[in-house]
């Protein structure tokens, strides 16, 4: 039973709190809270090693880890902290557990949230950000492009195999091809946008007050 203070309200411990997530940067799988009992489960179970951050320690996944080990060692690792009574916040995409759909309504989210930041992008600097997650290395556009390339690449690899008309994944490769230089020129874009020097919007020049006539022309 979680403990009261005497205004009645829930009196929380910090240390009991642990959040499993991915950082947008680095792409790697971070947990961030809890106490050395909650980093020894992270360490047994999610595959986590402490790591030293600008403001404490943390936790994290191994560069080299594929990304579904990663899925399975941050939701074994929820599922162990849970059990030892810490209050666990696991990204919905690192959840294996939740719904067949939660990665496809998890990507949507995503691309909203972007979409609504570039809405209310005031500069050049936003712009550059906003670019960086969709046209940089580890932003969306070479994630698609890695899949497409995957797909058309089996897909080409079958239709010669068994005789039939390859055209059509090569029809897919070229588009795929365009796609990666658009790609690039978007990072290109992205590098401009960063290194602008920052401007303030001109201020308002004020009416000028109406000269007087001359009494003869009144």
């Amino acid at each position: 039973m979680t403990p009261v203070n005497e205004d009645g309200e829930p009196w929380f411990l910090v240390l009991d709190y642990v959040t499993i997530t991915r950082d947008p940067r680095s792409r790697l799988v971070v947990a961030i809270g809890g106490d050395e009992r909650a980093a020894g489960i992270l360490q047994a179970t999610g595959h986590f090693v402490s790591a030293a951050g600008p403001r404490g320690p943390y936790h994290r996944q191994p560069h080299a880890l594929p990304v579904e080990e990663q899925r399975r060692g941050a939701t074994a690792a929820a599922h162990e902290l849970l059990l030892a009574g810490f209050s666990v916040h696991l990204d919905p995409a690192l959840n294996i557990l939740g719904a067949p759909d939660g990665d496809l309504l998890a990507a949507h989210r995503y691309v909203q949230r972007l979409t609504e930041r570039a809405r209310a992008a005031a500069d050049d600097r936003a712009v550059a950000g906003l670019l960086t997650e969709i046209g940089a290395r580890l932003g969306l556009l070479p994630r698609i492009d890695e899949a497409l390339r995957s797909t058309w690449f089996v897909w080409f690899q079958r239709l010669k195999d068994s005789g039939q008309d390859t055209a059509p994944a090569e029809q897919l490769m070229d588009t795929t091809a365009g796609l990666a230089r658009h790609t690039g020129q978007i990072e290109q874009i992205r590098n401009t946008a960063a290194t602008r020097p920052a401007t303030t919007p001109p201020r308002a020049v004020a009416a000028a007050a109406p000269t007087a006539l001359p009494a003869r022309l009144r």
